[in-house]
Parts: structure tokens; C-alpha cells; sequence
């Protein structure tokens, strides 16, 4: 399956999801890639969309290759084996650290401006990728979600490795993959177009979703986007 670009493949991975419409999801996208594949999704279901900022922690010398992740919240997670094969130390999993929360700080405040959170506790919350490589920024946005009382989460990707796909169906209450290849390669090989996405089309994707319908009787507060971020974790938990 190839998609043309993010917003084909929200579009199919919508009809795949229009089971949960009844439970009133509240749709929560990753910046940046997944959120033109999260405003597709919300539309289809008259969901309210949210974002949920997270980072993935690259490895010494190849920033692309994620050895973990943060999420806003400060919810972090490391996988020890990839960080100790890629010679990451202490005190570099401490500098990158400081320095993808620092970015987290910067993408929470132009996106949201201010504008309250959804409230999720007791919610179905389905997360909306791009894509899933490592499926590690993915594990910190469960986690943290986990951590905001989320009654079911469901991952929702239209591409991902079976290694991310398995890992994730581990703490997730259900994984919905459109393509599982045997190889991934790369998300990007999955899209005829995978052009970045900038902080401008996030800012106006986002403007376009509030303006949207949400489900009737929906509240102005379930029609915002996440506040600002917290501080990391001391503690990085492993992958299980």
C-alpha cells in the first residue's frame, strides 16, 4: 500500500477506525507528521483533536536513529540495549535530554498558545502517527496518556515494523496498522510524498480542526489543544 501523502493515508486510516465513533474518542496526534493524518481521522469520526508533543531521543552521532523518547509531561523512556550498542553515556543521554525538552517547551507554546487540554481521564484517546519506525515516541505518548487516566488507548498508524507494532500492542489497548511490511525501510518509502511538515501547517492544520464540527454537545473545552509542557522525568524507563 502506498500512500500519496499524510492526509490519503489519515483518510484511509479513518475508515478503519470508525468503530470507536460511538465512544466519542478524543483524537491525539504527534506533532508534526501525524497531525495532517490526525485531522483527517478526527473529521471522519466528529472527534475533537489534540496534540501531544513528544521527542525522540537520537543516538550519539546520528540524531535520525531513536534510542528513546520524552514526552511533555516529562515521560520518558530508554531503550538501554540500542543506547549502550551506540556508546551513548550518562552525561550525553543528560545534554540530549535537556535539549529535546527544551524543543518540547518551544512547540508546546506556538501550537497551543495557551489553550487548554482535552480532558482524557476515562476517555478513549486514539494516538495518530505518520508512521511507526522504533515506535518509541509513540510508547511515551501511551505512557503519558496512561499517566492522564485514558480508559483505552489505541495506536493508530498506516505504516509501522513489526517490531514497533508488537512492542506497542504491549501497552496499548489495540494497535491499528494499515501496512505492516516485513520490511519498513523507512516510513517515508511508504508515501509518495513525505515532505516535511513545518511549524506553519501544523499552526494552520490545527486552526482548521478547531473550526471543524466536533460530536454534538461538545464542549468549548474539548474543542482546545494540550497546555503547556512539564518538566522530564528524572527516571528513563526502559522498553519492555
Amino acid at each position: 500500500m502506498l500512500f500519496l501523502d499524510r492526509r490519503d493515508a489519515g483518510h484511509r486510516l479513518a475508515s478503519e477506525l470508525m468503530e470507536f465513533a460511538d465512544e466519542r474518542p478524543v483524537i491525539v496526534a504527534l506533532p508534526r507528521g501525524g497531525v495532517p493524518v490526525g485531522v483527517e481521522v478526527a473529521r471522519a469520526l466528529g472527534a475533537p483533536l489534540d496534540i501531544l508533543a513528544v521527542r525522540k531521543l537520537g543516538a550519539p552521532g546520528n540524531p535520525e536513529l531513536g534510542v528513546g523518547a520524552v514526552a511533555e509531561d516529562g515521560t520518558a523512556i530508554l531503550d538501554p540495549q540500542s543506547a549502550g550498542m551506540h556508546g551513548m553515556t550518562q552525561a550525553m543521554l543528560e545534554e540530549t535530554l535537556a535539549v529535546e525538552s527544551r524543543e518540547l517547551r518551544r512547540r508546546v507554546e506556538r501550537y497551543r498558545d495557551g489553550r487548554p487540554s482535552i480532558p482524557v481521564s476515562g476517555r478513549t484517546v486514539i494516538v495518530v502517527d505518520d508512521g511507526l519506525a522504533t515506535g518509541l515516541t509513540d510508547l511515551a505518548a501511551v505512557r503519558a496518556l496512561r499517566k492522564r487516566g485514558a480508559r483505552r488507548i489505541v495506536v493508530a498508524v498506516p505504516v509501522g515494523s513489526s517490531e514497533a507494532v508488537s512492542m506497542l500492542a504491549g501497552e496499548a489497548d489495540r494497535v491499528v496498522c494499515l501496512e505492516v511490511p516485513r520490511r519498513l525501510f523507512g516510513v517515508g518509502m511508504w508515501y509518495r510524498d513525505f515532505s516535511p511538515v513545518s511549524d506553519e501547517q501544523v499552526e494552520a492544520l490545527l486552526a482548521e480542526a478547531g473550526r471543524a464540527e466536533t460530536t454534538p454537545g461538545a464542549s468549548t473545552e474539548e474543542s482546545g489543544l494540550t497546555q503547556t509542557a512539564g518538566r522530564s522525568e528524572d527516571a528513563l524507563h526502559g522498553v519492555r
